[in-house]
């Protein structure tokens, strides 16, 4: 009999969870655009991703709170044993369907520093980072953040 592999139930919502805000931050609205308009319409501009300064737009940093910083170690610990038993492949996707809806949630910019990750979790959680890094046979946790 085969062995199969799942992804768990909360790896799944993360990701779920992700492709929600990805779309938020993209400003997908479900909408469909408007196509061939034979009148004159009149359209905002497209949003962009660097918000123009003195907007009180809030621009993506790699400061990161002690609160933050505990909301990734709590999201990371209960997924270690799944790690385990998914292996190093399907347990990168996991990591990172964790990382990245954490960076947005925190305006944390992950992609931009990647290393960010392994400073939190130096600090505020070693022994979960140090399982994680065992878990995913990874040399940092840095090396496997990939954009999505």
């Amino acid at each position: 009999m085969p062995h199969r592999r799942w992804i768990s139930r909360s790896t799944s919502l993360v990701a779920a969870a992700f492709a929600a805000a990805t779309l938020a931050a993209c400003g997908t609205t479900g909408e469909p655009e408007p196509t061939g308009s034979t009148g004159t319409t009149t359209s905002a501009p497209a949003a962009t991703t660097t918000p123009a300064q003195g907007t009180g737009t809030q621009k993506p940093t790699t400061e990161v709170t002690d609160a933050a910083a505990k909301q990734l170690c709590d999201a990371i610990r209960p997924e270690l044993s799944n790690f385990r038993v998914q292996g190093p492949t399907l347990g990168r996707v996991g990591l990172n369907l964790i990382v990245h809806p954490w960076g947005l949630q925190n305006g944390i910019d992950v992609l931009g520093n990647k290393a960010v990750v392994d400073t939190v979790t130096v600090k505020s959680c070693p022994d979960v980072r140090q399982q994680a890094i065992e878990a995913l046979e990874t040399p940092d946790l840095a090396a496997i953040i990939v954009g999505l």
